[in-house]
């Protein structure tokens, strides 16, 4: 929790936008690592810490009787970039570690203590989604092959871990090919059987999917190989996702699905491929978008309950799963699903409303140890502000209420004069399935404590809130969340919390065209942040990677037979009904949305009178990893704000450079 260091009593009066503020550039973008991917191995606990110090870097950790130890020596970095989005960087069990290396997709190995020993890789390879199966003889992982002149391949492939197994040119043996996308390659614990998830164009994960299994076949020290697979779920014409498939210890396989219009369990008998059988239906998500590999939303427990993350309203909570009913579980602020240690106890990623993200173990109802955390928060608790969640009505035409979360401005150091209203900041996630989520978070925290109030936005689409809600954003991309997030503002304003004349926006990725098109759909906003946001829907579909080639047939339409709609929905061609400034932030090396798109973007704006910033962040992809750019970018998109609204600048750092021309 956050220090209690400060007297309400004694702060001062000063303007909304300008308090000073505990939270530096220098402490969010060096100082603090991420943490993710908590994995357990009898009672060793494993995590991923991402330091922006070290270049960003993934390192790989341990902790074992008190003690944490770096697993990977620099200069590996612990990760992966299958779909570009990566995820999946590691496995462990009995003591064995195999993980990817980002730099150039190769396959390591690591035997209790000893340094890392290459498994395979080549060229132009990358893997991810590892499962040790089989005594542990085996890895099993997503390949992605882009030595192709096209579309990347996906397979399953097969790793031998034994000693005498030759790492050289070695690609994996392939199990599974065929589909446009494959994930979730799970050996049973008996060895008997594989199970998997695959999807083909133009579906997404959460669109539609096929979970699948095979009995594996394997003689002495061969490699295993899989009989003829059948289907389990997503063959019966109705679209469904079907996503992380997992074993139950006696032999049923687990996997959630949202055929109800909620992810919910399911058990599957493979053995008489028997119809599925709901293990404890709710209004809740048991689930979310497979954007990455290695996303976890339960656990099945050894007493044969399951320990599950059901989302509802946005948010998390964990139960228990027992006897077709579902009971909360006192665990603090689990990001995903805790994972079990041998000892009965628990490890998970927390993600309080007040206080830093950690890595803790513990038991329910009682105090947790904290492993690690993020970092150690300079703070006041009164500086912290906390989510309300915010429902409001929805456009004319729309039915349902929109989601939100707000946040007010919070300081132990200052108040605003009385009868002033705060400027307020607008936030659309990316995604567009994201969500936002009331854990803390410095990308709000730095705004709320200088003065600014923040709205999260949960427009249509976004997780958590069931299937339905998430196809508000069919065909409808560029409408439906522009629309919701003015809907938030208009009845912010309604509420008399924010100040109407000082609304500022800011998105990244599919939120930076949710931005620019609500700056040419509205005159509610002052200014408007794109970081590495979607300007060119053509573009779009004809460059991005493989993974979200075809993602804008559900989100516009078919192309090119819809050509104009991504014509209309395009912000570039919007670019004349934008009067305000407008901040453009990018990496050079983004294969997701390349950074012409923002070139583009910025020169028709200048071209019609419009001022706007443009910045380009060189050794970045698509999203910002090193401390230097952190930093930068944070201290930019402040000074931005303060200039378009008219509120004090710094007299050192770097100021915003606003062009016509």
């Amino acid at each position: 929790m956050a220090s209690r260091v400060s007297n309400p009593v004694d702060r001062i009066s000063l303007p909304y936008g300008t308090w000073p503020s505990p939270i530096t550039a220098a402490l969010v973008a060096g100082a603090t690592i991420s943490l993710s991917d908590v994995q357990a191995d009898g009672t060793d606990i494993y995590w991923i810490e991402g330091r922006p110090a070290e270049g960003g870097r993934r390192v790989l950790v341990r902790w074992r009787d008190g003690v944490t130890r770096d697993m990977v020596p620099a200069p590996f970095d612990v990760g992966t970039r299958v779909h570009e989005y990566g995820g999946g960087a590691y496995t462990v069990a009995a003591g064995r570690i195999v993980f990817s290396n980002r730099t150039d997709g190769s396959v390591w190995l690591i035997d209790g203590d000893a340094a890392p020993r290459p498994l395979g890789g080549m060229e132009n390879l990358r893997f991810a989604d590892f499962a040790l199966g089989l005594g542990g003889r085996f890895v099993f992982c997503v390949r992605e092959d882009h030595n192709t002149d096209g579309e990347a391949i996906a397979a399953i492939v097969v790793f031998d871990c034994g000693p005498d197994a030759d790492p050289t040119d070695n690609g994996g043996t392939p199990l599974v090919m065929g589909p446009d996308f494959l994930s979730s390659p799970r050996p049973s614990p008996d060895g008997r059987f594989m199970a998997w998830v695959e999807w083909d164009h133009p579906n997404m994960p959460w669109d539609a999917t096929r979970l699948r299994v095979a009995s594996l076949l394997q003689e002495g020290t061969d490699m295993p190989r899989p009989a003829a697979p059948w289907t389990l779920a997503g063959d019966d014409g109705t679209p469904r996702s079907v996503i992380e498939p997992r074993w139950e210890a006696d032999g049923h396989l687990l996997a959630s699905s949202d055929i109800s219009g909620w992810w919910n369990l399911y058990r599957f008998d493979v053995a008489t491929t028997a119809p599925a059988k709901p293990v404890a239906p709710m209004k809740a998500e048991i689930g979310l978008p497979q954007w990455v590999f290695g996303l976890r939303s339960y656990c099945p427990l050894p007493d044969g309950a399951i320990l599950a993350i059901a989302i509802s309203d946005g948010q998390n909570r964990a139960v228990i799963l027992r006897d077709g009913a579902a009971s909360p579980v006192d665990l603090h602020f689990p990001a995903q699903c805790p994972v079990a240690l041998s000892n009965g106890t628990l490890a998970w990623l927390d993600t309080p409303p007040d206080d830093a993200a950690a890595v803790l173990t513990g038991t329910p109802g009682q105090p947790p140890q904290v492993l690690r955390r993020a970092i150690s928060l300079p703070m006041s608790a009164v500086d912290i502000s906390h989510a309300q969640a915010l429902h409001f009505p929805l456009p004319e035409g729309a039915t349902g209420t929109g989601h939100a979360f707000f946040y007010p401005p919070a300081s132990a150091r200052c108040h605003a004069p009385t009868d002033s209203l705060p400027p307020l900041v607008v936030m659309a996630h990316g995604g567009p399935t994201g969500r936002a989520n009331p854990a803390f978070s410095f990308k709000v925290q730095w705004w709320t404590s200088r003065g600014f109030a923040v709205v999260d936005v949960n427009y249509g689409g976004s997780t958590g809130f069931g299937r339905p809600y998430r196809q508000r954003l069919e065909r409808e991309w560029g409408i439906v969340d522009i629309d919701d997030c003015i809907a938030a503002c208009r009845h912010l304003i309604s509420q008399g919390l924010v100040d109407p004349k000082r609304i500022v926006i800011r998105g990244s990725s599919a939120g930076g065209l949710t931005v620019l098109g609500a700056l040419a759909r509205s005159d509610l906003f002052a200014a408007g942040t794109s970081l590495y946001g979607v300007t060119d829907l053509r573009a779009l579909a004809q460059e991005t990677h493989k993974f979200e080639s075809r993602y804008l047939d559900s989100l516009i339409g078919p192309y090119p037979q819809d050509e104009d709609t991504y014509i209309a929905r395009s912000p570039l061609q919007q670019a004349a009904d934008i009067h305000v400034p407008v901040l453009f932030l990018h990496g050079l090396d983004d294969k997701v949305v390349p950074p012409a798109q923002a070139d583009e973007m910025a020169s028709a704006l200048r071209q019609r009178g419009i001022a706007c910033a443009q910045y380009e962040f060189a050794g970045e992809g698509h999203g910002f990893r090193k401390e230097e750019t952190v930093r930068r970018a944070l201290e930019l998109e402040l000074d931005f704000y303060r200039q378009v609204l008219g509120l004090p600048t710094q007299d050192d750092g770097e100021h915003v450079v606003l062009r016509t021309a």
